[in-house]
This record gives structure tokens, C-alpha cells and sequence, in this order.
């Protein structure tokens, strides 16, 4: 994926005031559009060199890899599919918490036996399809009080979830078995709510609820305040961000960022949803400066993929709907 063009130094400058010259180009892609710049042939960058940093775990299904990033934290990834989705197994002493249940490709449930025998809540970091397809193998599954949430819970159809599958998007073979022409996100039961400031006592490990509608109205992170670890779901990753989809905000995204900016004391590592599983929680500041440096109008500087604005910055980009700011 295209790295960034623009410095963190730069954006702390343009947040000031500071004005960039304006340089806009065109690009369209021919297999994963409306995704941001350059990720057609995405194969071609794997295996990404940061997961070598970690232990594998071996697994008997082909379609995930699990790795061991952090005492009690397992990262489960799914890399045969344009996602790239992570899904974290967060251990405690008493229960487990599965932060994400995937795609919904591969046997998610088997996977998480495989590492805890420990009773499971599943909580979602939002619930794009991408991130919920496992859910239905659970009993216990927290989300938030919002219609967005409530609403994702009763599944797709499968047209709604094709696009996994299209030209593209798959690299891997696919588990026996799976037809992807009924292939669907199932429906799963809401057994409690969660609100922003909630803890989540997993026993020997507390995680607190940070709600971070943008990304999606029911977006939320998962702060490790003992450990110094920020869980972001799809806030945060390192590739391009979407506020362009539909029921993203880009507003709300904005705000969100500063939250978690103002957090910054109390987390040094981010655990992310997409590509790879742990980046600098520096991150997270350097991302509410590229807000403020867009909504400000300071940075003038961007691609129009698949007809949306795309700003670049160091390791990252951030996708705004439509080709010009006015």
C-alpha cells in the first residue's frame, strides 16, 4: 500500500496554520475500488515484516494465522482476504474477551478454544461485516446501545457481504465447503450494552470502553490502562482510514481523534484491526493532527481514488467522500 506523503512534521505545522501546496492527481483502481489508492495486487506486500517481531501459534485451519503479541494477548489474523482483519483474544484470570470475530470465513470459535478454555464475551470494535462474522458461534456478546449496532445484529444478506469475494479480494483458497454465492453474515443475539467509561474486569485485567463513533456510528476502543495498551479497532490502523463510507462521519471521526489524543498518557502501544497488529501509540496524536490539518484547510495536497479525496500522511491516509473540499 502507498506510504504517506506528507510528515508528521508537516501536519503539526499545517495545524498551526501553515499552508501546503496543492498537488491533486486522479487514480482509479481495477480490483479493490472505493479502498483508497494503489491497492490493486495488495498480495504483493505479504507476508508483512512486522508480524515476524511475534510468536506464532500453529493452527489447523490454512485460512487464520495466530500470533502471541503481548502476555494474554493473541492477535488472529486473516491475511487470504483484502481486510486483512485482526481479531485480538484478550486473556484474563477469571474470563476471555474477543475484541472482533472476523470475517466469518474461517471456524473463529475453534481458533479461540484452541487458545483459552476460558468462558468467552465477544465485544465488537464496531460491526462492519468484516468484524462480526463470527459472532454467531458465541453465547456472550456485548455491543453498544445504538440502532447501528442493534441493527447489525440480525446479519446480511448475502449480497451485502459478495464484495468479500469479488476479483481481487481473495488470495488464499477458501475453506472447503464454504459456496460463496450463499455465504452470509449470520444474525447473533445481544446479551448486554456497553457505554463509554464502562469497565470490562476480566479478572487480573481491566478494560475500559472508549466510545469512537466516526468510522462507524458504533466505532468504540478498548483501553488497557495497566498495561499501556490501546485497542483500536478500525480507528486506527496503519493504511488508509474511511470516513467516506456510508455511515461513516467525518466529523465525528475528527472528534474521536482528539479523544484519544488526550488519552495519550495513558497507553505507548496500539493494537489495530487491519494489516498489522501493533504500531506506536504515537500514532493516535499524529492522526488528530491530520484532522485538524484537513478540516482547517491547511492541507491542500490530495489523490481522488475511485471519485473521494485522500490525504496522505506518514504511514497512513485518511479518505474523505467526494473530489473537492468546497
Amino acid at each position: 500500500m502507498r506510504s504517506a506523503s506528507i510528515s508528521l512534521v508537516w501536519l503539526l505545522l499545517a495545524a498551526c496554520g501553515a499552508e501546503a501546496p496543492q498537488n491533486t492527481v486522479a487514480v482509479d483502481n481495477e480490483q479493490v475500488q472505493n479502498r483508497g489508492a494503489n491497492k490493486d495486487n495488495w498480495w504483493d506486500a505479504l507476508p508483512r515484516k512486522e508480524w515476524s517481531a511475534f510468536a506464532r501459534v500453529p493452527q489447523e485451519q490454512d485460512w487464520f494465522e495466530v500470533y502471541s503479541v503481548s502476555d494474554g494477548v493473541y492477535a488472529i489474523y486473516e491475511p487470504g482476504q483484502f481486510e486483512e482483519v485482526i481479531s485480538f483474544l484478550i486473556v484474563g484470570d477469571e474470563r476471555a474477551l474477543l475484541f472482533d470475530t472476523g470475517l466469518g470465513i474461517g471456524d473463529m470459535r475453534k481458533v479461540v478454544e484452541g487458545l483459552t478454555e476460558l468462558d468467552i464475551v465477544v465485544l465488537n470494535s464496531h460491526t462492519h461485516y468484516d468484524h462480526t462474522g463470527g459472532n454467531y458461534q458465541f453465547d456472550t456478546v456485548y455491543a453498544t446501545a445504538t440502532d447501528y449496532s442493534r441493527k447489525r445484529s440480525a446479519g446480511s444478506a448475502p449480497e451485502d457481504v459478495a464484495g468479500f469475494f469479488t476479483e481481487g479480494w481473495v488470495w488464499k483458497p477458501l475453506p472447503e465447503g464454504l459456496d460463496v454465492n450463499t455465504f452470509r453474515s449470520e444474525p447473533f443475539a445481544i446479551s448486554k450494552t456497553v457505554a463509554d467509561g464502562e469497565l470490562i474486569e476480566l479478572g487480573g485485567r481491566t478494560l475500559e470502553v472508549v466510545m469512537v463513533p466516526g468510522h462507524a456510528p458504533d466505532a468504540l476502543c478498548l483501553l488497557d490502562r495497566e498495561n499501556r495498551i490501546i485497542f483500536t479497532g478500525d480507528t486506527f490502523y496503519l493504511a488508509s482510514l474511511y470516513t467516506h463510507l456510508e455511515g461513516s462521519d467525518f466529523d465525528a471521526y475528527a472528534t474521536s481523534a482528539a479523544k484519544l489524543a488526550a488519552l495519550a498518557d495513558a497507553y505507548d502501544l496500539a493494537f489495530t484491526a487491519h494489516n498489522v497488529p501493533v504500531v506506536d501509540g504515537a500514532y493516535l496524536t499524529a492522526m488528530h493532527a491530520a484532522f485538524r490539518a484537513i478540516q482547517s484547510g491547511a492541507i491542500d495536497e490530495f489523490t481522488v481514488t475511485d471519485g473521494n479525496r485522500e490525504y496522505f500522511f506518514d504511514g497512513f491516509s485518511i479518505i474523505v467522500k467526494g473530489t473537492s473540499p468546497d
